[in-house]
C-alpha cells in the first residue's frame, strides 16, 4: 500500500502540534534534520522500509505511537 509515509508523517505532525501552527513547523524541521524530507512524500510515494524506520524512529524520539 503506497503512501503509508505521508500518513505517518501527518499523524506525527498533528498529534505533536495539536493545531499550532509553531509546533507543526518546528517538528517538520525536526524530520528534516533526521533526514526525512515532509515535502517529498504523497500520498502515491512508494513505501521505503528505511524512511520508514526512520520516521518510526522520530515518532519514538517525540512520544507518538505510530503504527506502520
Amino acid at each position: 500500500m503506497a503512501g503509508k509515509i505521508k500518513i505517518a508523517i501527518n499523524k506525527i505532525i498533528e498529534d505533536r502540534s495539536k493545531g499550532n501552527a509553531t509546533l507543526a513547523t518546528t517538528t517538520r524541521t525536526k524530520m528534516l534534520l533526521k533526514g526525512i524530507d515532509v515535502n517529498s512524500y504523497n500520498e502515491h510515494s512508494p513505501d521505503d522500509p528505511a524512511i520508514l524506520k526512520k520516521v518510526k524512529e522520530v515518532a519514538d524520539e517525540l512520544g507518538i505511537n505510530i503504527l506502520i
